[in-house]
């Protein structure tokens, strides 16, 4: 015997399909939680912006060689955390540029000359 439903069985396929469309939800609901709960915090919010830098969403891929398509692989990753962060918690985008920027603007070192 198999563990292969009967393809003849509508009504268990349509069982099978909803099921996995449920469970297909769920999953998104609960990475949908799990960044916000990253975002929520101070320090996940770094680590987002590290992987973010590091994906060189804010850079061009190009090279003029081979190395243009590993680029393209990484920008496409975190483009996709930026489509997640877009959909789900917008505002915690905007407070981590903030962030950066106050640290920035911290740690830059004065331009003042000494009189």
């Amino acid at each position: 015997m198999s563990n292969q439903p009967d393809p003849y069985d509508t009504p268990a396929q349509e069982k099978i399909q909803l099921d996995r469309q449920d469970q297909e939800i769920q999953n998104a609901r609960q990475e949908a939680d799990d960044l916000r709960w990253l975002l929520s915090d101070k320090r996940g919010r770094r680590i987002m912006w590290r992987l973010l830098s590091i994906a060189g969403i804010n850079r061009n891929p190009f090279t003029g060689n081979s190395e243009t398509f590993f680029r393209c692989g990484e920008m496409n990753v975190g483009q996709r955390f930026m489509a997640d962060i877009n959909d789900y918690c917008p505002e915690r985008y905007i407070e981590m540029i903030k962030e950066r920027t106050d640290h920035d603007n911290r740690t830059k070192p004065s331009r003042r000359k000494n009189t």
